[in-house]
């Protein structure tokens, strides 16, 4: 069972004082690194990071500051003590637990100022990319490519072995050490100012091709080198991850050449199987013309079920005398037409037998590889007698099974096999394959948990939103709701019906900012604040001024268990009342786009009440506008999503809606007929840009 996000990665907080002692420990500080709050608490930051990163600037305190300042220390930090720390500051840092592990992790600082005046510090730590320098050096441990990260003042903070090995020509590749340090023999002022560029403008640098020497002038490497800068979830940057390639000869040019063409083509959307088909495609040279390597002849892409929730579950399928259904086969490709290798189609349940290296790789986490395929009697083909068959028949002779590993959990495997090509695999080849499937990994493991979040946002958005609608005998209605096709996934939009007193109904359209399951949960609560503010019988503007209040109040009061400032979720709503005995529909606004009304003849306007601030902000000053209405006239409510696009602003929107609205009245006189012409117009044959939400309803006498 894998470990919920929230639990594997917790963002530390901790306080340090002007002397860098740490004086405040939370729960979520104990969890990431182990220490009890008696632990640490008197002792300076240095006990809290890795040995070998002595110059950080966290190693402050009593028994650590030399009073010198860092070659490698940002410009406007003035000294190594806290208080010559500036007002807030972020980077990379490596950290050392409790039991002696270390994890690359994102260091945030603030100054505090307590009550006597005296400074002090609050810091948030959190791992890097969910797991920090277990999960990287697990995934990076065994590939070719040198990978290293730097931090702002550009000092390794983090490399892999490869980068290790590469220290001979290039002996800026240690922890804590930053690359403006002068070493003999090394003159990296280009790097400097290359790194210093892709920090500035974010721009990566890609390919960057140099000739380094050892000090002792006896080895010499030709690196190509790409530079990508590192960025927080708030757009600021946090250091430099630089990847380097040792292309010396030619076979590791074609080599990069490879993995170049993984970076572009596999992971293109987020979709599992276009991914894993991808990833197959890209290893087989008749398909793979772009690049030079002759990997493999015959790949395949098996993926875990956990990995494919809209499949029939593989537990359901029987097995046979032999084999069990342990994979679903998601990406295939040969050189052969037809790909007579594979026993099953893309989509189908694959059988392995319980003792074969597929079940052993998946188990273990660690790749299989075979340079001459075994196929005599006793081996684990004698329980795969089908399989066995086709390995003879297409003369496949040499094998490689690769884990695809990410965040700690194997999702699947991918297969390698040579059958024209008569050169066994080499050890350069499984590091290729392992690289390659490192990469499709991450790609899967994005896609799939795209995926299943936007699942079950969707089903929750499903579950809030009315299912039943009545306009009671004052209206009748039609909704429509289309979730957004967009890497942010669904939205908070919503639409109600409220039957009130007197025979009135209530008509309700919102949007919660943001998208996402959070998104969809706050848009659950105001739609049951709104019903509960409705049926007290307040008019519009009251109504609205009460929500408002109401959700900066939840906010406060989430922020006091916390301890943290509030989270202000914005969101805008249409609210109006319609009374079917004297016509009158009184509405008012928070931020939201007016609504259309569509007269018996045809004729549409936009009435446009005072549009207040969005609800959340507690700043709602909201004030209604009252229409009357002929019998049959239409009110159509929606979200933003319906007129707003990328190339277009929402006046424009505006104006094509209500060319799109007289043309429904006309064409689809029944009001589900009218939204789907209304939805069609807007949107054509694209999928939405935003979510949208669309509610009409048609007065009665």
């Amino acid at each position: 069972m894998s470990t919920p996000e929230s639990e594997a990665d917790p963002t530390a907080v901790v306080v340090a004082d002007a002397e860098g002692v740490v004086v405040g420990w939370t729960r979520a500080a104990q969890q990431l690194f182990g220490h009890r709050a008696p632990d640490v608490l008197g002792h300076g930051l240095g006990l809290l990071l890795a040995p070998d990163d002595a110059r950080s600037p966290l190693r402050a305190g009593p028994e650590h500051c030399s009073g010198q300042r860092p070659e490698h220390w940002p410009e406007d930090w003035s000294g190594q003590r806290p208080e010559h720390w500036p007002e807030h500051w972020s980077g990379l840092q490596e950290i050392r637990r409790r039991d002696g592990s270390r994890l690359l992790a994102h260091v945030e600082g603030a100054r505090l100022r307590t009550l006597d005046g005296r400074a002090s510090w609050l810091l948030t730590v959190r791992p890097v990319a969910g797991g920090g320098r277990p999960v990287l050096e697990s995934l990076m441990s065994r590939t070719p490519v040198g990978m290293a990260i730097w931090d702002l003042g550009l000092r390794c903070v983090w490399l892999n072995d490869a980068a290790r090995r590469l220290r001979v020509v290039f002996p800026h590749y240690e922890v804590g050490r930053a690359l403006t340090d002068p070493l003999p023999g090394a003159d990296t002022r280009s790097a400097v100012e290359a790194m210093r560029r892709v920090l500035a403008d974010g721009v990566p640098q890609v390919d960057r091709e140099a000739r380094w020497t050892s000090p002792d002038r006896h080895v010499e490497r030709t690196l190509s080198t790409s530079l990508f800068r590192l960025e927080g979830v708030d757009g600021r940057p946090l250091g430099v991850h630089s990847v380097a390639i040792d292309i010396s000869d030619s076979r590791a040019r074609d080599r990069l050449a490879l993995l170049r063409a993984a970076s572009v083509r596999v992971g293109s959307t987020l979709d599992v199987w276009k991914t894993a088909q991808e990833l197959a495609e890209l290893a087989v040279p008749v398909l793979a013309d772009y690049v030079t390597v002759d990997l493999a002849d015959y790949v395949t892409v098996d993926l875990a079920e956990q990995v494919l929730p809209d499949t029939v579950p593989l537990q359901r399928l029987a097995a046979t005398a032999t084999s069990v259904p342990v994979f679903r086969r998601a990406g295939v490709a040969s050189i052969h037409q037809g790909v007579p290798e594979s026993l099953w189609p893309r989509g189908q349940a694959v059988f392995v037998p319980p003792s074969s290296p597929f079940t052993a790789v998946l188990a273990s986490g660690r790749a299989h590889f075979e340079p001459v395929l075994d196929t005599s009697p006793g081996t684990w083909l004698d329980q795969d007698p089908e399989r066995a068959r086709v390995i003879r028949a297409t003369g496949m002779h040499t094998l490689i099974i690769v884990p695809l590993a990410a965040r700690g959990e194997v999702l699947g495997i991918a297969v390698f096999v040579r059958t024209d090509n008569r050169e066994p695999f080499t050890r350069d080849d499984l590091l290729l394959a392992e690289e390659l499937g490192t990469r499709a990994a991450l790609s899967l493991d994005n896609a799939w948990r795209y995926t299943r979040e936007r699942n079950a946002a969707l089903a929750l958005q499903r579950d809030l939103l009315p299912r039943n609608l009545t306009g009671g005998g004052a209206v009748d209605l039609a909704t429509r709701y289309l979730p957004a096709d967009v890497h942010e996934g669904v939205g908070g939009d919503w639409f109600d019906a409220i039957p009130l007193g007197g025979g009135r109904v209530a008509l309700v359209v919102g949007d919660v900012t943001g998208h996402g399951i959070n998104a969809a949960a706050t848009m659950g609560r105001l739609r049951t604040a709104v019903r509960t503010l409705a049926y007290v019988g307040l008019p519009p503007d009251e109504l609205l001024a009460h929500l408002d209040a109401l959700v900066v109040r939840l906010a406060e009061e989430d922020a006091d268990a916390g301890g943290l400032p509030p989270d202000l979720t914005g969101a805008t709503c249409l609210y109006a009342v319609y009374d079917p005995a004297t016509r009158r529909c009184a509405m008012a606004a928070a931020g939201h786009p007016p609504p259309a009304i569509v007269t018996p003849d045809g004729a549409v306007t936009f009435p446009r009440p005072p549009t207040g601030t969005p609800i959340g902000l507690g700043l709602g000053d909201f004030r209604p506008l009252d229409l009357e209405l002929r019998p049959g006239s239409l009110i159509a409510l929606y979200t933003d999503g319906l007129i707003e696009t990328r190339e277009a602003d929402i006046e424009a929107g505006i104006d094509r809606l209500a060319a799109a609205l007289t043309a429904a009245v006309t064409a689809a006189p029944g009001l589900d007929d009218f939204c789907t012409s209304v939805i069609s117009a807007m949107t054509g044959d694209r999928p939405p840009e935003d979510d949208i939400a669309l509610l009409v309803a048609r007065t009665r006498g």
